[in-house]
């Protein structure tokens, strides 16, 4: 199936039908691939994403990821999981905590922290967590939901 294929799919979830502590969690493998072709289409170059000898001379002895690739999972999920379909990503606000690694799979979590029925408002804790359960990125966001 292609993204566009994928596109029609993404389920619809009803404002009314969404709940405070409602979660949605999405996991995904840090590729170096993913780190080249984030950094191609952004051009954020630093090479302590992209060049190995550079990066071991770091604080993080090798290659990391930049920060916004992470926090474009946190998007993937308010769009096509909670709140899904017919939301409008309204603000973000992150704190990266620890690096994320060639190799590391991270789980992104969403979990319903607040609900304003009268603008259909809903304010989203957005977590990501490495394979070690480490907090790597904290977060909150602020969503509009259309339906």
């Amino acid at each position: 199936m292609n993204i566009f294929e994928s596109a029609k799919n993404v389920r619809e979830i009803h404002f009314d039908s969404i709940s405070v502590g409602d979660e949605a969690n999405f996991q995904v493998k840090i590729t170096a691939e993913m780190i080249e072709q984030y950094a191609a289409i952004s051009t954020d170059v630093n090479p302590i994403h992209l060049i190995d000898d550079f990066a071991k001379e770091s604080i993080f002895g090798e290659r990391i990821a930049h920060g916004m690739l992470i926090c474009s999972f946190i998007s993937a999920v308010l769009g096509t999981k909670l709140p899904g379909k017919n939301t409008i990503y309204l603000s973000q606000e992150v704190s990266f905590k620890a690096p994320v690694k060639i190799n590391d799979t991270i789980t992104v979590t969403v979990k319903v922290l607040k609900k304003r029925d009268d603008k259909k408002l809903l304010t989203l804790e957005t977590n990501v967590y490495n394979q070690e359960n480490v907090l790597v990125v904290e977060g909150t966001a602020l969503v509009k939901k259309l339906t």
